[in-house]
């Protein structure tokens, strides 16, 4: 069916009415929703500020995503993983799966980027590292600090000319630590409080730390992932 759509012919007229009508009215209900909403609810706050303390962590935010509302967090680094299988090439006996990189085909390396680079790569590294740490207390956390760890891949695979190959089994293992660490800790901590992700106090710090580190990780080869899908990559000589 999908094959026999042609994107260069317009859609009919009738289609066309049909989608701006739905358009118009979906942007009259959230503008109605806007206007006539009561006042805003106090929320859970105040809940939170409470049970704070509890949490192994200083930042709020932190609190709700990783100990809270833990569950949210998990799911979201599961669907993460799903867009990763999709992306990642098929199978390990592929001919590029002995290689451990693979070549973008780019011009030649201006020598001044080269020496940015290097001189910018460990800067950005150890700033991904702050915000890892210091997301128990202050904005930051393993979404920011893996964004930047990619950048800082890609800005080397752009220098180097060259793109992890993503057929390689640690390559591989960094795409799955993050959600695969969050599942182990759930269940250990479960073993001791009986109930799946919900942290003893005295090591919930300690915990958080350990499945945003993994998720870091995850994060920043997933998104290098992404960009290895937009490049154009040959195998590495």
């Amino acid at each position: 069916m999908f094959n026999e759509l042609d994107s260069t012919k317009p859609l009919p007229v009738g289609v066309r009415w049909v989608c701006a009508a739905g358009a118009a009215a979906l942007t009259l209900t959230l503008v109605a929703m806007v206007f006539f909403a009561g006042a805003p609810a106090s929320g859970l706050s105040g809940e939170v500020a409470t049970r704070l303390p509890q949490s192994g962590v200083e930042n709020p935010v932190t609190a709700v995503l990783l100990n809270f509302r833990s569950y949210d967090t998990l799911l979201e680094i599961a669907v993460l993983l799903v867009v990763v299988v999709a992306l990642v090439p098929a199978g390990t006996t592929s001919a590029n799966s002995a290689d451990w990189f693979t070549s973008l085909r780019l011009g030649a390396v201006d020598p001044m980027s080269v020496g940015f680079a290097g001189l910018l790569a460990p800067i950005i590294v150890v700033v991904a590292g702050y915000l890892l740490w210091v997301g128990a207390s202050r904005p930051g956390g393993a979404f920011q600090a893996g964004a930047l760890l990619a950048a800082t891949g890609i800005l080397l695979s752009l220098i180097a000319r060259q793109m992890p190959n993503f057929c390689r089994l640690p390559a591989r293992l960094l795409l799955v630590a993050g959600l695969l660490v969050f599942i182990l800790v759930g269940l250990i901590v479960s073993l001791a409080t009986g109930a799946f992700l919900h942290f003893p106090q005295d090591f919930a710090g300690v915990l958080i730390l350990l499945i945003e580190a993994a998720a870091t990780l995850s994060i920043a080869a997933a998104l290098l992932l992404f960009y290895s899908g937009l490049a154009q990559t040959e195998p590495a000589r």
